[in-house]
């Protein structure tokens, strides 16, 4: 099973807020997660992110693969 960290939309139209997930790669954007990680809702000034970055590293060392967008995210977060 590839297990991936990416982010699944919430929020009300033309207002998105993300939830930070893991899931499987092969299920669709929205569908049911192996684990919440946290939140980003970038219609706020500052973006407001929030992300476990403990559980991060646990699922990226047992072989998950980050988004390109997730990763960004857990940059900014660690500064």
């Amino acid at each position: 099973m590839s297990v991936s960290i990416r982010l699944t939309r919430g929020g009300s139209k033309k207002k998105p807020s993300y939830r930070v997930v893991v899931l499987d790669s092969r299920k669709k954007r929205d569908s049911d997660y192996l684990e919440r990680l946290g939140h980003y809702n970038p219609c706020v000034d500052p973006a407001e992110i929030v992300i476990d970055v403990e559980k991060y590293d646990e699922w990226i060392k047992k072989g998950a693969q980050s988004s390109d967008t997730v990763a960004s995210l857990v940059k900014k977060v660690r500064k």
